[in-house]
């Protein structure tokens, strides 16, 4: 008996202890890769303030109902995608946020940002949604996106429309090209739809499960199908822009001639939907022919009616969202080097007695903006470990310059500064005046 609960204790023991792992399609992000995204995020938010859009940061838990109501009971997100519990606490139905704009609106709503005027604003963040992990779709994925509420006009289509433009030129993107389509009114949306049901009715035999199951509750979202074998049906459907009415089109023409004084290529989709019912008017997307079927790396349009929707007052709005891992692949694909996290400087350390000093210098040069990073063997009996051993780690760091703090230099006050990436010889810099000398070891940011 003992020795069979002995071996169910180190059982329990061993399972317990087992490697805990990252949930699949949930990712770390780790060094040197998060340096990419750090760079990523930095461009952006250079690019909004040039734009004069300000960051919003909202929770990443918000009231399912918000989805629900935002995004559209019958959408795949709503019913297949998103991550909700039951709060214990109170029983209140949660929900981890699957996209951005609707807690943006709700927060919007919530503390009047519109009562002085339109707001532009930009977010980064990670989303989640629950669906099969893939080259650039996985469970926990990240968007920066910008939104500008409060604004009608057919300008501030084609302003975030070339806000998306002007940061693939800033990143150094190639080949992205923009769709675009218009989506109507209601009024608009709804007589095609019942002319797109009533031609999906006469071809039930050709629609796959998915089809047949929106066809009366979002029958527009078919028109978006992947399925080869609906694309020959799909292109024979109703057009919505053959029932648009004159005020659509002259809005959809006044973004594509303010695209076109910008310089900006575009084409029309008559295709082009987006998943969330939120949506009227201009819609675009940002598409690459090199990412296999993940192609859309940016997608938005106008949502004049989701403000209202959310319980404030009426008041259109334009955004977009890219998804952060596909521009950073896409990135990649393209062999586009990013800047790399590497230090200015590398301080190499001769003998442990001479740690206080070396300290006390390295906090100066950071002070003045200087990146260094120290040895970081242990001072042992041993020291900090030989300076062939320590140049070693010096050159691999990727740092320019090698601080040497070695017996000679300390007894004059000085330390030697050794290039590592170009040539140049060895200079000699004073201790006690380090702001002298601190921005010559600076790499351009």
């Amino acid at each position: 008996m003992l020795h069979k609960r002995y071996k169910a204790f180190l059982y329990l023991f061993s399972r317990d202890m087992q490697r805990l792992v990252a949930i699949k399609g949930m990712n770390d992000i780790l060094p040197p890769d998060s340096a990419r995204w750090e760079w990523l995020e930095q461009v952006v938010r250079s690019l909004m303030q040039r734009y004069a859009y300000r960051a919003i940061r909202t929770p990443i838990v918000e009231p399912t109902a918000l989805f629900v109501r935002g995004l559209g009971e019958v959408t795949d997100i709503v019913e297949k995608e998103m991550y909700s519990f039951e709060d214990r606490l109170n029983g209140e139905q949660l929900t981890l946020r699957p996209e951005a704009t609707a807690g943006v609106v709700r927060a919007v709503v919530e503390h009047s940002l519109l009562h002085d005027g339109g707001r532009r604003l930009y977010y980064m963040g990670p989303m989640f949604r629950h669906e099969r992990p893939q080259r650039g779709r996985y469970r926990q994925f990240h968007q920066i996106g910008a939104e500008a509420l409060g604004f009608p006009g057919p300008e501030m289509d084609a302003e975030i429309i070339l806000l998306a433009h002007a940061l693939w030129a800033e990143l150094g993107l190639k080949d992205v090209r923009l769709e675009l389509n218009s989506l109507g009114q209601p009024d608009e949306r709804r007589a095609h739809r019942a002319a797109l049901i009533a031609y999906l009715e006469q071809h039930q035999e050709l629609l796959d499960e998915d089809a047949r199951r929106r066809l009366h509750s979002n029958p527009l979202r078919i028109l978006d199908t992947k399925n080869p074998a609906m694309q020959a049906l799909v292109e024979a459907a109703p057009r919505l822009m053959d029932y648009l009415g004159d005020a659509s089109r002259q809005h959809l023409a006044a973004v594509q001639a303010m695209l076109d004084a910008a310089g900006v290529a575009w084409s029309i989709n008559p295709r082009l939907v987006r998943g969330m019912d939120y949506y009227n008017l201009t819609v675009f997307e940002f598409v690459t022919d090199q990412l296999g079927a993940q192609g859309t790396i940016c997608g938005g349009g106008r949502y004049d009616y989701l403000i209202e929707q959310m319980g404030g007052k009426p008041a259109p709005a334009v955004g977009w969202a890219l998804g952060v891992e596909r521009v950073l692949e896409l990135l990649r694909e393209q062999g586009r080097d990013t800047p790399a996290a590497q230090p200015d400087a590398y301080a190499v350390v001769a003998d442990a007695a001479a740690l206080p000093t070396v300290m006390a210098t390295l906090q100066r040069l950071r002070a003045l903006g200087v990146s260094v990073q120290m040895h970081s063997a242990a001072a042992n009996a041993q020291g900090p470990g030989s300076m062939k051993a320590q140049f070693k780690k010096a050159d691999a760091s990727g740092a320019r310059f090698a601080l040497v703090f070695g017996a000679d230099e300390l007894r004059a006050g000085t330390v030697t500064v050794k290039p590592l990436r170009e040539a140049g010889e060895q200079l000699q810099r004073p201790l006690s005046d380090v702001a002298a000398w601190a921005a010559s070891l600076q790499s351009a940011r």
